[in-house]
């Protein structure tokens, strides 16, 4: 590893020297279509869904398709478009998972590279790019072999402004009001000119987050299925539950890049962003369903009190290169980047439990950190052959290192409180112990990853036909060291994998498309460490799995597209993935830790899937109806799957039947003014693992706008989340594997958690 990194630190320098000597031969800018900022601000016309020129199928929106209803992050542009759907928490939209699927099965990229994320399954969180910074997203349905393979549900790329894309600058200053009075800031400026020949972009952002709301779990002994009268048979307790996520997310962006005479060009560009956040929940436990906290000082009725904060750091942050110039006829592009992403959480729990007396106070303290690098060195080389065609062939280097660490502490004493009259006068707080940290089995490791990529491929385009071959070789060597069991192992791996995609221009306004191709999906890297970890599913054990290899898929997409006028576009799509090598949790028919009935349950590479949906948009003015200054939106997306685990066959976890959006917006010129609406709504996702299995339900999301503009000033108005949206769970909960097959739940549980709605108004100014 200590050699790979040294050629390629070499193979960096190289680079920066021929960027300084082509900078020497600069004399003037090339010019190029650059949006002045009045435009960007003050619309005169409704944004639509781009018809891309891409061969691999790809659905392409600009900033001014979503930008009307003022989305904070790049998660709230994406629940407008097709096939995306999310299991976060309401108002907020995290974890895209594109066609239902886990967000381990989606690749994010930004501005085309790869960035690091918290999640243990290699995913990214979509919220941490503020939607301010975004000049375009690009969803890339099917894989090609000039971009990385990871992506077997599809590709999220989102393009940031650069210099090119505004002239002059914009302020954006405005807040969030929320249901419960609270008030959050929004403050944005972006700036373009240009400088020393080329040109320059510069932006900042702050984005007061704020997400207050209630839950409430009614749970008991049994479920449904196995008892009719369960709701007052079987009730167990009642926990009644506010969850408030208050942070603010600070954002710098800058790229610049020059055009040479010789048709050379440079660019650099890098991004900071930086969120701190606290997570404040509190919780009581009935053991009566109507009981409320006037009952308490009287006593019997309240269980447990519960209070928990956590308080989140993160930081992300990457730079990247490249120089393109003219080759043999062709060009050549060689491309640098950096990226880092930080975490350090602290949380603290506290519970009363006051079902006995005196009263027993527990106390449990976790911090843990991630560190995760990575740096990437690509070389790509596209030369014209013939009239038509071109070829393109290129490596790529990628040299990753990511460090995780859990510490947790636990304490309990007794309280001197032996009447509810006491606990009543004396509320629970947060209250610290001197504590020793552990580090928890497991939590404490380094991986270290090196890949190294080449690929080829042949396309060919003309005004009828066009067609893409092509395949990658992707090679990847893996260093896992689990501190906390002293064990280190290898995980090495490579891949060959063929693209095809073809376009057929069946009239002046229609194509049919066709794609096949093969992709990946890397392991967790907490399947990946080598540790036995107690009571980790259920009552059962999980053993780590250092020898997982990625899922791989065959994939087909068929589609077909229609030009509505000049600005209209409809379209139907048809997938289909066929996945192998599934990575799920087997028996190892070791017996458990906590005795007969359990057992070691570890994560294997066994049996197959299928992944199938059909994708319809449409995005297009009503001119045909005389109706010019309105414009109409949908999108509906029919997902299915099929996967067979330790209790027979289900659907991938958590993906939702289906997704779909439907808006319109409506401009008055003479006025100067717009308004529009905008509603969602996604199907039931289903979820089993070995000891629990979940259902989740979303109720609609609805939004509007209104929106004035002056010269160089634009106001809006929006109002999010008018319908009161609601997250509601259902958990089937069991102790051990024998328990699961035969039903006999150690719980059933039903959670609902509700937010209202929130309205914000934004002042853009144009300069």
């Amino acid at each position: 590893m200590k050699h790979f990194k040294i050629k390629a630190l070499v193979a960096a320098l190289a680079l920066c020297n021929l960027t300084a000597y082509a900078e020497d031969d600069a004399k003037e800018t090339k010019k190029k279509d650059i949006e002045v900022s009045e435009k960007i601000v003050v619309y005169g016309e409704i944004g639509y869904r781009n018809r891309s020129d891409e061969l691999a199928p790809t659905l392409e929106y600009s900033q001014e398709y979503f930008q009307r209803f003022e989305p904070l992050t790049a998660g709230d542009a994406l629940k407008r478009v097709p096939s995306v759907t999310f299991l976060s928490d309401v108002l907020e939209s995290d974890g895209a998972r594109m066609r239902g699927l886990s967000p381990a099965y989606t690749k994010v990229l930004i501005n085309g590279e790869e960035v690091p994320g918290a999640g243990a399954d290699r995913s990214f969180f979509v919220d941490r790019i503020p939607a301010e910074l975004i000049e375009r997203v690009e969803i890339i349905r099917s894989s090609s072999a000039n971009r990385s393979a990871d992506a077997i549900a599809g590709t999220l790329n989102i393009v940031l402004r650069d210099g090119y894309s505004l002239d002059g600058g914009y302020l954006r200053v405005g807040g969030l009001r929320y249901d419960n009075g609270e008030f959050k800031e929004s403050l944005a400026g972006v700036y373009g000119t240009e400088l020393a020949g080329g040109r320059l972009l510069l932006g900042a952002n702050l984005q007061g987050r704020y997400n207050p709301k209630q839950k409430t779990s009614q749970r008991y002994g049994d479920s449904p299925e196995n008892n009719k009268n369960y709701r007052t048979e079987e009730f167990d307790n009642r926990e009644d539950q506010s969850d408030t996520r208050d942070g603010d997310d600070t954002s710098l962006n800058a790229s610049y890049e020059i055009i040479f005479n010789d048709d050379s060009q440079f660019n650099i560009s890098a991004m900071w962003v930086d969120t701190e956040r606290t997570e404040d929940e509190r919780s009581f436990e009935y053991n009566d369903p109507t009981a409320t906290n006037s009952d308490i000082v009287n006593g019997g009725n309240l269980e447990t009190d519960n209070a928990n904060v956590k308080y989140i750091d993160q930081t992300n942050y990457n730079i990247n290169t490249a120089y393109e110039f003219p080759l043999l006829n062709g060009t050549s592009k060689f491309k640098f980047g950096f990226a880092k992403f930080e975490e350090s959480v602290y949380e603290q729990e506290v519970e009363l439990d006051t079902s006995e007396l005196p009263m027993v106070f527990e106390e449990e303290q976790t911090k843990s950190a991630i560190d995760d690098k990575e740096w990437t060195l690509q070389w790509q080389h596209s030369q014209p052959w013939g009239e038509n065609k071109e070829i393109q062939f290129g490596a790529f280097l990628q040299s990753k290192k990511r460090d995780s660490e859990i510490f947790e502490s636990q304490n309990e004493r007794a309280l001197g409180l032996t009447r509810w009259d006491q606990y009543a006068a004396t509320p629970l707080t947060l209250a610290t112990f001197d504590s020793e940290y552990e580090a928890v089995t497991g939590g404490v490791s380094t991986l270290e990853e090196d890949r190294f990529d080449v690929f080829a491929l042949v396309k060919h385009q003309d005004d009828l036909f066009a067609w893409e071959l092509g395949a990658r070789w992707e090679s990847t060597d893996s260093k896992i060291n689990d501190k906390t069991v002293a064990v280190t192992e290898d995980n090495n791996y490579d891949f060959i994998l063929p693209s095809a995609h073809f376009r057929y221009n069946v009239t002046e306004n229609g194509r049919i498309s066709a794609s096949v191709a093969r992709s990946l999906r890397r392991p967790e890297f907490d399947f990946l460490t080598p540790a036995l970890i107690e009571k980790e599913l259920g009552d059962n054990d999980q053993l780590g799995n250092p020898e997982l290899k990625p899922e791989s898929a065959w994939g087909m997409d068929l589609g077909y597209e229609y030009r509505l006028g000049k600005s209209g576009v409809v379209g139907i799509n048809l997938f289909y993935r066929k996945v192998n090598d599934l990575i799920e949790i087997a028996n190892t028919e070791q017996q458990g830790s906590e005795g007969e009935g359990t057992f070691v349950l570890q994560p294997r590479n066994t049996g197959d899937g299928n992944v199938k949906g059909i994708e319809l948009d449409l995005s297009t003015p009503l001119g045909a109806f005389n109706m010019p200054n309105t414009g109409v939106f949908l999108n509906y997306s029919w997902l299915d799957s099929e996967v067979t685990d330790f209790f027979g066959e289900r659907k991938f976890n958590d993906q939702s039947d289906y997704v779909y959006n439907v808006g319109f917006i409506q401009d008055l010129p003479k006025l100067r003014a717009a308004f529009g609406a905008t509603y969602r709504k996604q199907g039931d996702a289903y979820g089993r693992i070995v000891g629990e299995e979940v259902t989740t339900s979303y109720s609609a999301d609805f939004e509007i706008f209104i929106e004035k503009r002056w010269e160089d000033i634009t106001l809006r108005l929006v109002g999010s989340n008018l319908l009161d949206a609601s997250k509601d769970e259902t958990f089937n909960k069991f102790d051990t594997v024998d328990d699961q097959f035969s039903r006999r739940f150690d719980e059933y549980e039903i959670e609902s958690e509700e937010a209202g709605p929130v309205y914000q108004i934004m002042l853009r100014y144009a300069f």
